[in-house]
């Protein structure tokens, strides 16, 4: 089996886990992986990912032309962002997973206090220090791209405003386990909010985290 075929499977693996596991429902959710040659393969539009189809995973050439496949998702230029921006990302993960994207529609966009604190140091070490919020898009509105884009240069993931969380990762894995630690982080979070004595990791811990796990 090719590395390419290795790779559509995998995409499809995760997509059932993380449509059983709920973080996305009906067409929503959408996930990208860079080939080595700079191609890339996408989950396609208005397609489920509880029920991908290996063979129909959208191709994208280096200059993100559609080669092969069904036609790609409407939020390819999402990924073009994040990856564009990410050299070392080899993936992205888009979810509406409920309490990253609760979160999503509670914070301020450009507010210097972060959407969610870091409570645990498995967050700090797979979504890292910042997680920006973009202010509301529409779905599918490719003016999204430059904030998009300026967001992915400094952060691992960010939240889209009333929409959802979008996270990169080194590889496919990286970024889905990511996705899955920022949606328990924003449950934790919305499940402590305002109770009386809560503890978060200091500058000193998180600097000692990214420092030992990057």
């Amino acid at each position: 089996m090719s590395a390419e075929s290795e790779l559509r499977d995998a995409i499809c693996a995760h997509g059932r886990l993380l449509y059983g596991r709920g973080y996305c429902v009906g067409s929503a959710g959408n996930i990208s992986v860079r080939l080595p040659d700079g191609a890339v393969l996408m989950t396609p539009t208005n397609s489920c990912l509880g029920r991908l189809d290996p063979g129909r995973i959208s191709k994208l050439d280096a200059s993100w032309r559609h080669v092969s496949g069904d036609p790609p998702s409407k939020e390819v230029f999402m990924h073009r962002a994040v990856l564009g921006s990410r050299p070392e990302a080899g993936a992205v993960v888009h979810l509406h997973s409920t309490h990253a994207t609760a979160i999503s529609c509670l914070a301020v966009p450009g507010d210097p206090a972060p959407p969610i604190p870091p409570l645990t140091p498995y967050f700090v070490m797979r979504v890292g220090r910042r997680l920006p919020v973009l202010p509301y898009s529409r779905p599918g509105d490719p003016a999204m791209e430059p904030a998009i884009a300026d967001a992915a240069k400094g952060a691992r993931a960010m939240l889209l405003g009333n929409h959802g969380p979008v996270v990169s990762g080194k590889t496919l894995d990286d970024a889905v386990w990511a996705a899955e630690e920022l949606e328990e982080a924003a449950r934790l979070a919305l499940m402590l909010r305002g109770r009386p004595g809560l503890r978060v990791l200091d500058a000193a811990q998180v600097d000692d985290l990214l420092a030992t796990f990057g």
